[in-house]
């Protein structure tokens, strides 16, 4: 710590214990300590005007009941000072907060959120720090969230038990999952005896078992100061949040020594092979669907230099398909492609590697081991180039420097970077501030023995040792199924009179605590008024030169961004189709001289990756006229810049089709990720679906993005043991290619405005003569504005459903209406009907101005008759009742924080130039947030009654194998994936 760096910052309740500036992370990080219980914050200083507060608890389940993950759900409902019903879900539509959730993880429970608005800031630390420390933990919530019995007909006690909750649906949907299962099933065995045994967010055949005495004994235990972490980004001062904390919470308790411990896990001494089944729908082929996976218990990650050479063995072997494992992996034929567990796991208390592949059969797990083995071994004997060892670290200095924030805030990526090892009583800047560390393995890497040692230490000679055969069972759901039912004749069988009465009346009451008008005005709020009245959009800077080039002078900490985009010509259904798949093999595949081996290595020694993708949207005034664009993206340190530009150009115009192998393995991965992707994203696939013959864009998209297009690749993946077809394949995408290329193209920079004009003419020099005058093609797509009504079957218990209405595009004066008429209907009415009364995980509404429509959806449901009817009801509702303005405004706010919510500096850039390409220029998009702040209630109805009330509707619902009879009752046109 530098002696110019003062501890004299904290509230006179804390202590300061260190300060230390991490330049490469552009903050300074310090750490406090609560006088009285022992409460941690870590502030991270920015000049970033977007504070992020996050309280995390260690918490250490003992079964597979979900208690933590049903105790995170449950704290959210209620608390001393907001002893409202649903507090969380209240907030969410009275503040302009750009993140707010909440997270159960294996060891751990959080409670992040972040906002732009001071105001705003303080009002949801307020809420966050009562509902944490002060909830109320009412069991009718509990029954809600968590699990209780219901009769199918709630009145009914002659009619079937039921088990309901929303955690219990959420983990059915979760744990349909082949790779959800796979993972649950490595850790069972990697972790035989501490905490991460057991699934944290609930076997949903454990979570019945949970009491509500249980959920408040662990509460007791875990949620206290002393067992807290509070972890804050930003630029408001540390005293002032502390003043809060202390003021709002910590006062009121006395420092806990019964605080849970993580135990160190128990070593095996020798490796064990374990098989291990998933369910498979009855009448799929169980052929090359299992999967084989190696596991190996490492050293604890809280250990810096440890948890650094576990990353670097585990990207030496596995990062890119040069790797020697990982091209094991997808080279072999013991199995269809690698698995998507295969890599590092270090946020648990000891890491874990592990390596796997898809597709195989439970008898070559042997065979499996020993290819895996031999690969170390030759590692271990032969060692690895210095060369690839340097382009490791070099990925580890990129993801060091990188200001990202397009997914989830930046502050709440470094504070989650940092959680772990703070919760684990390590100091969280040894991990966030890496490059000391580099320097000594830059040293290290220098000795041709010490990757050697390495793989023979952390590997070869760790008996801690894993093999795992996870293979599928075609009556396994069946058997489950009949199990729960025969379980719950039972229960009911043994139910008295009075019982029975007892959960007829528990039902009544949850459902009058759920429709009951809660007094909003204990929470606090923003206002319209506290809305900016304009939002702040990059404009770009002239580049003198050649090319149409298009630079942005972002603060991107000294990494530069770099895209090639050509707009897309004229294509047919085919080429259309193979759109994704040329995209996805672009930059996977060899190009000029190279072969995909050496592309690889060239991208991790230079670049922080190369990726290629293609993006058609309607117009902003109409949906049936689309543009369409191929994009080359890429990114770098600023001194690699010219080899970023030369493989970009070399992707882009000499890729190598005739590497036959290497586009098999492509279309086989790409094909495994779509379908795993399914039950995680089911809702999006069924609005897709729904959406899929009302637009050109929507039909595209449901075609090679969607279900249909995950059918179409898994055939496609299938006919390639032909390979006469593979051939015809790659033939295909020689001729797309070329197709594609005779475009111009036009260019994109972002960099530091230091950096700018140096990387712009490396452009210019590097790209040359791709400027082009040649007369351009454009794609021309067939209009569609049809409904559909589809059912799609896939390996899930719980259900997806969708229901979708044509409308207006983004330029239409309605759009905005019905932008806030999709939070209204789900503030208002689906959160209650779907979420808390069905038992849903989610539901909600919303306009997608791209193609024109209003989608209704659920996620994770396990209704859908009844769903449905409630996307109808809502609109019902909304015309049928008197409204109070305050639920305007919240709905308003909810649009206009989606629209301001910030993003990286480069994403600022990128979105700002992609917008404009697609016609939504700067003032587009502030006329767009300007309509929506002047929405009336008077609008929502009319545009309610103009498109969604009695029109005709698409309606698509994804589900499991015992869907297909109510599949058949709502004449849906059934497909299978």
């Amino acid at each position: 710590m530098s002696d110019s760096l003062s501890l004299d910052i904290a509230h006179p309740t804390f202590e300061c214990i260190s300060r230390r500036k991490i330049d490469a992370l552009k903050i300074e990080l310090q750490e406090f300590r609560h006088l009285k219980t022992g409460a941690r914050h870590f502030h991270l200083s920015s000049e970033q005007k977007e504070n992020v507060f996050l309280v995390a608890l260690r918490t250490v389940p003992t079964d597979s009941t979900g208690v933590a993950h049903i105790l995170e759900h449950t704290t959210l409902c209620g608390s001393k000072n907001f002893p409202v019903r649903d507090p969380f879900f209240m907030m969410t539509r009275r503040s302009l907060n750009t993140f707010m959730n909440a997270f159960t993880s294996s060891d751990w429970t959080a409670y992040p959120f972040a906002s732009q608005n001071r105001k705003d800031y303080f009002n949801l630390l307020d809420v966050y720090l009562d509902s944490v420390f002060f909830a109320n933990l009412n069991e009718l919530d509990f029954a809600q969230e968590g699990h209780r019995f219901e009769f199918e007909e709630a009145e009914n006690p002659n009619s079937d038990l039921v088990y309901k909750g929303v955690v219990y649906n959420e983990m059915k949907g979760a744990m349909s999952s082949p790779m959800s299962q796979l993972w649950g099933a490595v850790t069972k065995y990697l972790y035989p005896t501490s905490t991460y045994h057991f699934n944290s967010g609930g076997e949903p055949d454990h979570i019945p078992d949970l009491t509500h005495e249980q959920l408040l004994q662990f509460y007791r235990k875990h949620y206290h100061p002393s067992n807290a972490v509070f972890m804050t980004f930003g630029d408001l001062p540390a005293s002032e949040l502390q003043k809060v904390f202390e003021d709002k919470a910590l006062q009121q308790f006395e420092r806990s020594d019964d605080i849970p411990v993580i135990s160190d896990e128990k070593r095996y001494f020798s490796p064990i092979r374990v098989q291990e089944a998933y369910p498979l729908a009855a009448e799929e082929e169980s052929a090359s669907k299992s999967h084989i996976v190696m596991g190996w218990l490492l050293t604890p990650s809280g250990d810096l230099e440890r948890n650094l050479e576990a990353h670097l063995l585990s990207n030496v072997l596995l990062e890119n398909s040069a790797s020697p494992l990982m091209h094991a992996l997808e080279t072999t034929d013991l199995g269809h492609s690698p698995s998507g567990l295969c890599g590092l796991e270090d946020s648990y208390k000891e890491m874990a590697f592990v390596c796997g592949i898809e597709g195989s059969e439970p008898e070559r797990a042997a065979a499996f081991e020993s290819l895996v083995v031999g690969v170390l071994e030759k590692v271990s004997t032969e060692g690895v180039p210095l060369e690839k060892l340097e382009a490791v670290l070099h990925q580890l200095e990129l993801s060091q420097r990188e200001i990202s924030g397009d997914s989830y805030p930046y502050g709440l990526q470094l504070i989650l970077a940092a959680m772990s090892p703070a919760l684990q009583g390590v100091d969280p800047a040894e991990l966030l501030d890496i490059d000391p560390v580099l320097v000594k393995l830059r040293e290290r890497i220098k000795n041709p023995e010490y990757i050697k040692t390495l793989v023979k230490e952390l590997l070869l000679d760790n008996p801690h040792r894993i093999t795992l055969t996870l293979a599928p069972d075609a009556q396994l759901e069946a058997q489950r199924e009949k199990y729960t039912h025969a379980k719950l004749q039972a229960v009911k069988s043994r139910l008295s009179d009075e019982e029975k009465q007892k959960i007829v009346a528990q039902a009544q009451a949850l459902n009058e605590r759920q429709n009951q008008k809660d007094p909003e005005d204990i929470l606090p709020k923003v206002g319209l008024d506290d809305v900016p009245l304009d939002i702040a959009i990059p404009e770009p800077v002239k580049a003198q030169g050649v090319l149409p080039l298009t630079a942005y002078a972002q603060g991107t900490n000294g990494i530069i961004y770099h895209q090639a985009i050509l707009p897309l010509p004229d294509l047919s259904d085919e080429e259309l189709s193979l759109l994704p798949l040329l995209t996805f093999c672009l930059a996977e595949v060899g190009a000029g001289e190279c072969s995909y081996l050496e592309m690889q290595e060239r991208q991790s020694a230079y670049t922080g990756g190369v990726s290629c993708y293609w993006e058609i949207r309607g117009e902003v005034a109409d949906e049936q006229k689309c543009k369409g664009f191929l994009v080359v993206s890429g990114k770098a340190l600023q001194r690699n810049q010219a080899e970023l530009i030369g493989l970009m150009k070399e992707f882009l115009y000499q890729p190598r089709f005739d590497e036959l192998d290497r586009i098999k393995e492509l279309v086989a991965l790409l094909a495994s990720r779509r379908e795993q992707g399914v039950t995680s994203n089911g809702h999006g696939m069924a609005m897709m679906a729904a959406a899929s013959r009302l637009s050109p864009a929507g039909a595209i998209g449901h075609r090679t993005g969607g279900l249909a297009g995950i059918q179409w690749i898994k055939a496609l993946d299938k006919s390639f043991a032909d390979k006469a077809k593979l051939q015809a394949f790659a033939d295909s995408l020689k001729q797309l290619h070329q197709k594609l290329i005779a475009n111009p193209a036009q260019f994109l920079s972002v960099a530091e405005p230091a950096n700018l004009d140096a990387f712009n003419q490396a452009a210019f020099a590097g790209w040359g003569e791709a400027a082009s005058d040649s007369e351009v093609s454009l794609l021309n797509l067939p209009a569609t504005r049809e409904h559909c009504q589809v059912g799609w079957i896939t390996n899930s218990q719980v259900s997806f459903c969708a229901k979708v209405y044509a409308t207006v595009p983004s330029d239409h004066a309605d759009a905005a209406a019905l932008t806030v008429l999709g939070h209204y209907l789900r503030n208002g009415f689906l959160h209650r009907a779907i979420r808390e009364q069905g038992g849903a995980y989610g539901a909600g509404a919303g306009q997608d101005n791209a193609n024109s429509v209003f989608r209704f959806y659920s996620y994770r449901d396990p209704r859908i008759e009844g769903t449905l009817s409630d996307f109808d009801d809502s609109v019902t509702w909304l015309l049928n009742r008197e409204h109070d303005p305050a639920e305007l405004e919240q709905a308003v706010l909810g649009v206009v924080s989606n629209i301001d919510k910030p993003r990286s500096p480069a994403g600022e850039a990128k979105s700002a130039f992609h917008s404009e390409l697609f016609g939504r220029t700067a003032e587009q998009r502030k006329q767009f947030r300007r309509r929506v702040l002047a929405v009336t209630m008077e609008d929502l109805e009319r545009v309610a009654n103009t498109y969604l009330l009695n029109k005709e509707a698409s309606v698509a619902v994804v589900g499991g194998e015992n869907a297909k009879d109510t599949f058949t009752k709502l004449n849906l046109a059934i497909h299978k994936i």
